[in-house]
């Protein structure tokens, strides 16, 4: 019988090898000296599979070991990497298109359960008035905690027309909050623009997809339409980041041709790349470049960029452009401080593993991980400083990547927002109405406004 487990951990020892092997990870990964095929780590292993596979109180497919071995292999490592099952890979292909099934929200994990990094707008989530921060602890009658994230976006997701009860607790709140969502085909605009006054436009990017900068040279195009404009105001803010190259292609939209976009370093040299303000980092494919037509007076025109906690990777790759190269006045709050880099790995069975394979860094070198960009001008969403809910930021996420330039405890974490407490005789509490962006009520973007005015009355004398 010992026998029979020594020649079987020996084999299992041989999967592992061949499943790193066919993973592209070789024996001297990344060349290091020394860096050889952990033997007696993998015999650990395969000793944990055969006993799981022995001793466990029911019958365990070796699929499904090995899957969920791959998956917390990953999981393990920061909270971006992932192992993608098939609907998982095919999810995240609709995602980066614009289009796919579900509630319209931006989750992570934080202490075992779901937490809202972002609604994003135009969604059941954000028309409920789900918020940054929020923390979901059931999903219809099952606790959230111990689910994987995986899981958890599994049963958000459905067919469209259903419905799910979400339990939410929010921080100021003296009971758990419940909503009833019914889900849809989300269908994410990820470009919204509208001249607010004569001379002065707004655009909003909600998600960097795959045609965004190609969406916004069309809005920007309308916005001249009649005429040059005195401001803009480019709106951040709630955008969870999206596609590398169409953050690279919505800088290239007001930086001058070749200027730096944005830097990445990992451990291959396919990790360590500079992006410039030119067609060949922002174009996919033989399209023409959509940024040739583009007005001159975009290039030059006073801009305000609008940001907060919800403003991610993406995001934070154009507005530290903008601020690096003084394009922009930034304005708002501190981001969230996702400054890694994921590489989708195609796999076999139309899976895929997203590895952090880098950091990136603003034109000036400066890492956004665990960090954010710090506005030049800190502006609440209220006018007396209230934050509208708890800041979930990458620095309070569990394994989070650390900051390569800063010191973790140097890298200050601003305190939560002031939320008013739910009074304890409200029994049918309920998420607040979505927030309307770029009205009166707008407290960030009428500042926004005001300094573009006020620019404009300088430049003028």
């Amino acid at each position: 019988m010992q026998k029979k487990l020594q020649q079987t951990g020996l084999v299992l020892i041989g999967l592992c090898a061949g499943v790193l092997l066919s993973l592209n990870f070789s024996a001297n990964a990344n060349k290091t000296p020394g860096s050889t095929l952990p033997v007696e780590e993998l015999r650990q292993f395969a000793d944990v599979l055969n006993a799981v596979k022995s001793g466990y109180v029911e019958p365990v497919d070796d699929k499904k070991l090995i899957t969920h071995a791959i998956s917390g292999m990953l999981s393990g490592l920061d909270p971006h990497s992932a192992y993608l099952d098939q609907d998982a890979f095919k999810d995240l292909q609709a995602g980066t298109q614009g289009e796919f099934g579900g509630l319209g929200i931006e989750v992570g994990m934080e202490d075992g359960f779901v937490k809202v990094v972002s609604p994003i707008e135009d969604t059941p989530a954000f028309r409920a008035g789900i918020k940054a921060g929020d923390l979901i602890i059931k999903l219809d009658d099952t606790s959230t905690k111990g689910l994987t994230l995986g899981d958890a976006v599994k049963r958000m997701r459905g067919k469209p027309a259903t419905s799910i009860r979400l339990t939410i607790a929010r921080k100021g709140e003296t009971k758990p909050l419940e909503v009833t969502l019914t889900r849809e085909i989300i269908k994410v605009q990820s470009v919204k623009s509208k001249l607010v006054e004569p001379g002065y436009g707004y655009l909003r990017l909600t998600q960097f997809q795959e045609a965004s900068a190609e969406d916004i040279a069309k809005h920007i195009g309308r916005l001249y339409k009649d005429g040059e404009l005195k401001g803009l105001v480019l709106d951040l803010r709630n955008d969870p980041g999206g596609l590398l190259h169409g953050a690279v292609g919505v800088s290239a939209a007001f930086l001058p041709p070749k200027a730096l976009v944005v830097s990445t370093d990992g451990r291959t040299e396919d990790a360590k790349r500079r992006f410039i303000a030119a067609p060949e980092d922002y174009l996919r494919g033989s399209r023409e470049d959509f940024l040739a037509t583009l007005p001159a007076g975009v290039k030059t025109v006073p801009m305000v960029v609008l940001v907060n906690s919800g403003s991610a990777s993406a995001s934070e790759i154009v507005a530290g452009a903008l601020q690096d190269h003084k394009r922009a006045v930034i304005m708002g709050t501190q981001t969230f401080g996702k400054g890694s880099v994921q590489t989708i790995m195609p796999l076999a069975n139309n899976t895929a593993i997203k590895l952090t394979t880098a950091r990136y860094y603003t034109p000036n070198g400066r890492s956004i991980q665990a960090k954010g960009i710090v506005p030049d001008i800190v502006v609440e969403e209220s006018a007396n400083g209230s934050g509208g809910g708890i800041r979930l930021r990458e620095a309070d996420l569990d394994r989070h990547l650390g900051n390569d330039k800063e010191p973790e405890e140097s890298v200050a974490k601003p305190a939560a927002g002031k939320v008013k407490p739910a009074r304890d005789d409200d029994e049918d509490a309920k998420p607040a109405a979505p927030f309307e962006f770029a009205t009166g009520s707008d407290y960030q973007f009428t500042q926004a406004l005001n300094l573009l005015k006020g620019l404009q009355i300088i430049q003028k004398n």
